[in-house]
């Protein structure tokens, strides 16, 4: 790994990092409102992010078409609030491992949609690492009790999360990593509202408590604005199928974080799951880079995002 691919990797690493923290924040929200929190945390993420949006952020605004301004908007909805809704449904009537693993398998899917839309092969050494970080993710957080709901809404939340990547990549370069974030974020406050008005009525926004104003403010200022910014940063560097991998880290940084609030421990299945979790991200993401790998290995330093968004 160059510097370029290893700070890139560094970067979705502490993206993910930050959110599977949130995941132990969101237990603290239980009795809130969710269209209503999501509103909260996605506005505030926004009026932070407007300030850092970056030079001509207007006329790159301007220059967008149709086609990437609904781009744009099924980025919020699918993986920003449609992601957060699906996982709320599915722990109605399944416990939390369930969704939890179903979306640690999205590097795997990363891994092949990616390369299907660019028309070439999916790369080995992604691959298994992918498998390595599902496998990983899936040993940290178990199994539980569902049913069939709680099944599909586990898999709409792993769409959530691949359309996260996936559907970010297109506008990524025309907007970059701080307006892209700051755009979604908008897009993504207006989307919880107009939820909000039509699953909760009235109820649907009230003044938080302490406890869940400072949960919020987790959300919105480090995990949304600092988390987005890298993640979107990293994607840029090392491209949508490296960077997911690193989302095996959020059941482990969710693991890891559970005992602080009384919520969850971390016991042998936890550390074992995280070893192939970070195994899986050391040979997906080139820092083994010859293993899994005949022959001469390609020019790492080259940015597949790059190639990807040109493609796209």
């Amino acid at each position: 790994m160059n510097a370029t691919t290893t700070r890139g990797a560094l970067l979705a690493a502490l993206a993910c990092v930050l959110v599977g923290g949130s995941f132990t924040a969101n237990s603290l929200l239980g009795d809130y409102p969710y269209a209503g929190g999501q509103f909260l945390r996605y506005g505030l993420a926004f009026l932070l992010l407007v300030p850092f949006a970056g030079p001509g952020a207007a006329a790159r605004l301007r220059g967008l078409g149709a086609r990437q301004w609904l781009r744009l908007a099924l980025l919020a909805a699918v993986g920003m609030v449609g992601f957060n809704l699906a996982v709320l449904a599915a722990e109605r009537t399944a416990e939390p491992a369930v969704p939890g693993v179903l979306v640690g398998c999205a590097p795997v899917v990363v891994a092949v949609l990616v390369p299907l839309l660019e028309g070439r092969r999916p790369r080995r050494a992604v691959l298994y690492g992918a498998s390595f970080v599902a496998v990983g993710a899936f040993t940290v957080q178990g199994w539980g009790r569902t049913d069939a709901a709680g099944l599909a809404f586990s898999v709409c939340a792993l769409a959530g999360e691949v359309g996260f990547a996936v559907l970010a990549v297109p506008v990524l370069r025309p907007l970059g990593p701080r307006l892209l974030a700051t755009v979604v974020c908008g897009i993504a406050a207006a989307e919880s509202a107009l939820a909000g008005v039509v699953l909760d009525g009235a109820g649907w926004l009230r003044r938080p408590d302490a406890v869940e104003a400072g949960s919020l403010l987790w959300q919105a200022a480090v995990v949304t604005v600092v988390g987005f910014v890298c993640w979107y940063m990293g994607m840029q560097r090392i491209g949508a199928e490296r960077a997911t991998l690193f989302s095996g880290l959020i059941p482990v940084a969710a693991a890891c974080t559970a005992p602080l609030v009384g919520t969850g421990s971390y016991g042998a299945a936890q550390a074992v799951g995280s070893a192939l979790v970070c195994a899986g991200v050391a040979v997906g993401s080139g820092a083994l880079p010859r293993l899994f790998r005949r022959g001469r290995p390609g020019p790492v330093g080259q940015r597949p995002a790059e190639r990807s968004l040109e493609r796209l």
